[in-house]
């Protein structure tokens, strides 16, 4: 999130920022004049709060003076005027609330500035290559994608997957579901033993907070899937009048808010029975089955999208000290993204899933450190696919292509030989202080007083399902059996070639 200060002495910055965005000249240019109309509002009604406030605590003791002086006509009139700012005083602290919460909402949905060094551009397309490693290799067959390799060996199974759970999942098999396990232990060894990343095993779910943290929320909650525990009805009066019923309406997405809105509007008491058992009911019902129970009601838990939300979380309101940084920490997890924005794209095979597994890097560093730590993690990211001796490309992300938190972000994208064209299996990306500010993380520097806020980035390394797809890809005999790759093989029990079930 960005300080309002700096938007403040340099709105010019921020238009071109937002432009650098791809984000229309106009449109930019009326969202800075919309917070520099709320920043002023609010100070000038901070401004006139404080001289109230400071008017009671001047006429409260007047009024003592008053009345020792015996001049009971000047004690009634400073008496009335206390009672006249004892009820101001609280209408202009909620206006100034508004405000705040106003200025913070707009603030909270402005991308990060790009750094300089990032290329401008509209789309992937115009994404610029950094390096190359590797050389593609050469089959005496034509190359299978992953699908056709796992689903020939018998261990890759979409079919039972879809009956478990829809489209977008896998269940993998014998070996190759040990080869899965295997990469993420491999990548987790790699990076605590010779990259010096501390594992860390966190939660799945987290809270609100976490999410707006890393700015996930509240911008991206479609591409989320969040969970709760059951409400239980039996004990409320009434559906909406439930402790549950204000965390119902926030938490149901705008078109199914609209839905629920249409279907009870105007609905009685007398009603509510018929409500709870026809279509409106069923709706409730479809989506919130797993809403949180009366100890918890209001609090929501996301599944998270990436390790990234809680390893970067795990300084959120704290201030740390200078010598403690940077911290390097890392965890291998499943992750789970509701993909809204993907339908009809990757329909086929583990690229794009609703659930998947990915050991991530993060690390908390100082503003000075921080662009030399970017340049570390994606070395690191890069380690693990040379043991692999996979081809890859690192690539500069454009303005265009980069993500919402983001001031520059690297994407290695390794070759697959059945689908002819390189994919991403890592993202590394430096944030500067934009998630800090939204999470109020902070370091003490040595040699001052005052905290300032610390620089984040974030990185896959790698992601253990695409990484799957590339050994199966690049590793394919011709017979359809998959070899191990050399770095794994103490990991796989000393099994060399994955061969078909028989």
């Amino acid at each position: 999130m960005h300080d309002i200060k700096w938007v403040r002495e340099q709105p010019e910055g921020l238009v071109t920022a937002l432009t650098r965005r791809r984000v229309d000249g106009t449109e930019a240019t009326a969202l800075r004049d919309k917070l520099l109309a709320l920043d002023e509002q609010r100070r000038a009604t901070l401004t006139t709060l404080e001289g109230l406030l400071a008017r009671r605590n001047a006429a409260s003791k007047e009024v003592g003076q008053a009345k020792a002086a015996k001049d009971e006509a000047r004690a009634a009139a400073l008496m009335e005027e206390v009672g006249r700012l004892k009820v101001d005083i609280p209408a202009l602290e909620q206006e100034a609330k508004a405000l705040d919460v106003a200025l913070t909402t707009e603030l909270a949905a402005i991308p990060n500035v790009p750094l300089d060094s990032v290329p401008d551009g509209a789309d992937e397309h115009d994404n610029v290559e950094k390096s190359v490693c590797g050389t593609k290799p050469a089959y005496d067959f034509a190359a299978k994608q992953h699908f056709e390799v796992g689903e020939g060996l018998g261990m890759m199974d979409f079919d039972t997957a879809a009956k478990l759970s829809g489209a977008r999942f896998v269940v993998n098999k014998g070996p190759l579901a040990r080869m899965e396990r295997a990469l993420g232990q491999f990548f987790l060894d790699v990076h605590t033993q010779e990259h010096g990343y501390t594992e860390v095993n966190p939660p799945l779910l987290v809270g609100d907070d976490a999410m707006f943290g890393t700015a996930q929320l509240p911008k991206f909650e479609e591409d989320q899937f969040f969970a709760a525990s059951k409400v239980n009805w039996k004990n409320s009066d009434s559906v909406f009048d439930s402790p549950g019923s204000e965390w119902l309406m926030q938490s149901l997405r705008p078109s199914e808010l609209r839905e629920l809105a249409s279907r009870i509007s105007n609905i009685s008491s007398e009603q509510e029975d018929a409500f709870l058992a026809g279509e409106a009911g069923s709706l409730v019902i479809r989506t919130f089955l797993d809403a949180t129970n009366a100890a918890e009601v209001g609090r929501r838990r996301w599944l998270i999208p990436t390790a990234e939300v809680p390893l970067t979380n795990l300084v959120r309101e704290s201030i740390l000290s200078e010598e403690e940084l940077p911290l390097r920490l890392t965890a291998c997890t499943p992750c789970f993204r509701a993909e809204a924005g993907s339908a009809g794209r990757d329909t086929r095979g583990m690229i794009r899933q609703h659930q998947f597994t990915k050991v991530e890097l993060v690390s908390i560093t100082t503003p000075e450190k921080s662009l030399e730590e970017h340049e570390r993690m994606l070395a690191c990211a890069e380690a693990v696919l040379k043991k692999l001796d996979l081809h890859y490309r690192v690539v500069t992300l454009c303005t265009g292509d980069m993500g919402f938190a983001s001031q520059k972000t690297y994407d290695i994208e390794v070759w697959l030989p059945g689908q002819g064209m390189y994919r991403e299996i890592s993202s590394c990306s430096v944030c500067g202080d934009f998630q800090a500010r939204r999470m109020n993380a902070r370091y003490r520097p040595a040699d001052s007083k005052s905290p300032r806020f610390v620089h984040t980035l974030n990185g896959s390394g790698v992601a253990v399902g695409r990484a799957l797809v590339a050994v199966l890809e690049n590793y394919q005999q011709e017979n359809g059996a998959v070899a191990v790759p050399a770095a794994l093989a103490p990991y796989m029990g000393g099994l060399k070639l994955i061969e078909k079930l028989k």
